[in-house]
């Protein structure tokens, strides 16, 4: 089972992440480890989602009022924008970045969301001579950054760690905007490893966590525990 807490005895992860790097991961030159790969791809499948909520609110709501006058059926949305701001555009050629993903930009705040999956697309295919997406849409560069053949290159390169804290942020701010965030919810099932009752499983994530003691576990580790512990006490003692 997962059952190495975060603090791990190999190199750590990403500068946002406080796992070690397992044996596993090192034999497959990962430099950040499996539960933030995974994250990665739930986050950027989940950025189409995000961009319909941002879309639909980037638009007063408004209906026809007698005299030609609009009325609002509700006010301005607070941080219009900086809606308007995380969906801007973005060109193939912007921003300047170093292979660890410092970006040289002119304007102040985030960029867009097109403009930070530009610049991990840019340095993927021109490492790999990848050829880029059809077009250059949030969705369709999220789309391709996910493609499991490139999560699986990006996860071994050295900026991987800079790649998955920037998109960490992007997420951030999305999700500050949206209000749309992953729900988690307690699974009534004592840990397999220290048996409190303080798992965590979080949408769309690979790993139920345990808040006492820092192990993870897949849904069938966790299934093959619950048979096990009823297989004991359908035994009883000897």
């Amino acid at each position: 089972m997962t059952t190495t807490p975060q603090h791990g005895h190999g190199p750590s992860c990403a500068a946002t992440c406080d796992r070690g790097l397992r044996d596993h991961e090192l034999a497959n030159r990962q430099t950040i480890c499996t539960p933030c790969v995974h994250v990665i791809g739930v986050w950027l499948r989940e950025i189409p989602t995000q961009i319909i909520v941002l879309e639909g609110s980037r638009q007063r709501e408004t209906t026809g009022a007698s005299g030609g006058r609009t009325t609002y059926r509700t006010a301005p949305l607070p941080g219009r924008d900086d809606i308007l701001n995380i969906l801007g555009p973005a060109a193939w050629n912007d921003g300047i970045r170093d292979p660890y993903g410092q970006a040289a930009r002119d304007q102040h705040g985030p960029l867009p969301i097109a403009g930070t999956l530009i610049c991990w697309v840019r340095i993927i295919t021109e490492q790999r001579r990848w050829n880029p997406p059809a077009t250059l849409t949030p969705q369709a560069l999220a789309a391709w950054l996910a493609h499991p053949r490139a999560l699986d290159w990006a996860s071994r390169q050295p900026w991987a760690g800079a790649m998955r804290d920037e998109l960490h942020q992007l997420m951030r701010t999305i999700r500050d905007l949206t209000r749309l965030r992953p729900q988690r919810r307690p699974v009534p099932q004592p840990c397999p490893r220290c048996d409190s009752l303080t798992l965590v499983q979080t949408d769309h994530q690979l790993y139920i966590d345990c808040t006492t003691c820092e192990a993870m576990f897949t849904r069938e580790e966790l299934a093959l525990a619950a048979r096990i512990t009823a297989a004991a006490l359908d035994t009883g003692p000897a």
